[in-house]
């Protein structure tokens, strides 16, 4: 049994582990690398195997795009095996995975007008909305709690890792008695998938080969107790082998109960200014509790009253789905709103923009007022295009509530040395205040990582991906200083571990 990282392997983004189980090969999602377009587009057009050779099934943590986000590439590429998702995570990806070919495409249009022929992909974009669309047809949802057969002889289940709407950890178990003899399994397109294909069938070989046993548990992101609007994170149960993100593995967030107070500080200084608080908010999760936030400090009358303007039609879009999976919620989002009657992410202040007109129209709008929009990192979506005409007024705010990756906009906007930043192909100064309020972070801090790994048996190894190689060193250390009996190990991209 081995385990082969193909991204967020000493990195943040691009999470994708592949388990090559006797002949058999899973992987653990397929996310899109942001950061660098140049270096970006290298990883995200390629794979280190055959998609339509080589990989049997795919299970996806969660519907953030660098989880998610390559598996249009993947179906492109050939693959007709199924993704497994929870129902939240599948209803959440049609969305997402839709809206960033619409970006693809939008930015590729860009490109070729505005940037010179080295930074343009010659074969167009990455993928489109109809290729987003197409490759929905191998998503296939299930319960929280529930096994199900991933491969003959190989099963998993999912359990709430409370980072955002629909987020699991995974637990896969070797275990079956099935595993090991040969038999030939035809699911039909619609067991794959759970939609009609016609007929569509996939022939899945079994391993004849004796193959090592083993429980694995994979947290994609690991969330963080008392955060507001989903459960917090289930325990994971006994493990052989524990794939663990590490995200914050060498620093602590702010306790989440302050987060209110500085969104409440930062609206209300920006307002007497007159100016225009921007947020670059991921559209999943991020823009909802921001938006929960708000709505309580509005009843409470602790804001002003001015315009809070969503402007991202994913975010609408992503909205309409949480109302569907009130099954996520936790007790606190259901007695303070749902049990009234009332829509948590609707009151009187808010506007959600669905036309590019709509947003244009809001340079010409005075302040004050609020404006979210996407991408989380600013590598996409309409944020940028307001960071360009507000960033260089002293009168504005830019308020980052979320993990900025190595290399992206949104790392250069909070990097103190960095005086200025590019935005598409100009410069501009950073004269706005840039404030950043981490307790908003969905994923576990280095107490919650420590509280975690000391809560779960494991009984062989550790993998820690997710991770920029500083931070996962600081918690590869404390783990080895907790317990000396197990390995842990930092997978470098490509390589092959024997498991």
């Amino acid at each position: 049994m081995q385990l082969i990282s193909h991204g967020a392997a000493r990195e943040v983004t691009g999470s994708c582990h592949e388990l090559k189980i006797g002949d058999r090969r899973i992987l653990l999602d397929c996310g899109l690398f942001q950061g660098s377009r140049k270096k970006s587009v290298e990883k995200n057009a390629t794979f280190d195997f055959d998609p339509a050779k080589d990989i049997d099934a795919v299970i996806i943590s969660h519907s953030h795009i660098d989880h998610v986000g390559r598996i249009p590439v993947l179906y492109k590429r050939g693959y007709r095996g199924p993704v497994f998702c929870t129902y939240a995570t599948k209803d959440l990806a049609a969305v997402m995975l839709e809206d960033s070919g619409y970006i693809q495409e939008k930015d590729e249009e860009y490109f070729r007008k505005h940037l010179p022929d080295s930074m343009v992909q010659l074969e167009g974009p990455l993928y489109s909305q109809e290729d987003a669309r197409k490759c929905m047809e191998i998503f296939t949802g299930r319960n929280y709690g529930d096994w199900f057969e991933v491969v003959p002889g190989i099963k998993a289940k999912f359990l709430d890792a409370g980072h955002v709407l629909g987020a699991a950890m995974v637990v896969v178990d070797t275990s079956s008695p099935s595993f090991g003899s040969r038999s030939s399994v035809t699911l039909s397109g619609t067991e794959r998938s759970g939609v009609e294909t016609k007929g569509d069938t996939a022939a899945l070989t079994q391993d004849s080969a004796q193959c090592d046993t083993a429980t694995i548990g994979f947290t994609g992101d690991l969330g963080r107790d008392m955060l507001p609007i989903i459960r917090d994170p289930e325990e994971m149960p006994p493990v052989d082998i524990l794939i663990s993100e590490s995200t914050y593995g060498d620093r602590c967030h702010e306790g989440i109960e302050t987060a209110k107070d500085h969104l409440r500080d930062v609206v209300t200084r920006t307002a007497e200014r007159g100016g225009k608080v921007m947020i670059p908010a991921f559209s999943l999760e991020r823009t909802q509790e921001i938006i929960y936030d708000l709505h309580i400090l509005w009843d409470e009358r602790k804001i002003p009253e001015i315009p809070i303007v969503i402007d991202s039609p994913l975010a609408s879009r992503v909205t309409q789905v949480f109302m569907k999976h009130p099954e996520c919620y936790d007790k606190e989002m259901y007695e303070q709103f749902l049990a009234k009657k009332k829509n948590p992410f609707q009151f009187k202040l808010v506007r959600y923009t669905e036309s590019v007109e709509e947003s244009k129209s809001l340079n010409s709008v005075p302040g004050p007022m609020v404006i979210m929009a996407g991408s989380g990192m600013c590598e996409g979506g309409r944020i940028r295009h307001h960071l360009r005409q507000r960033l260089e007024d002293p009168k504005n705010t830019v308020l980052i509530v979320g993990y900025m990756a190595e290399n992206t906009l949104g790392r250069r906007l909070v990097e103190k040395s960095i005086r200025a930043v590019k935005i598409f192909d100009q410069m501009y100064e950073k004269r706005a205040e840039v404030v950043g309020i981490d307790a908003y972070s969905g994923h576990a801090d280095c107490g919650d990582l420590d509280a975690f790994i000391g809560n779960t048996d494991v009984k062989s190894k550790i993998f820690l991906v997710h991770g920029e190689e500083s931070n996962m060193a600081a918690f590869a250390g404390r783990i080895r200083q907790g317990n000396s009996e197990v390995e842990v190990v930092m997978p470098e991209r490509g390589v092959e571990i024997e498991v």
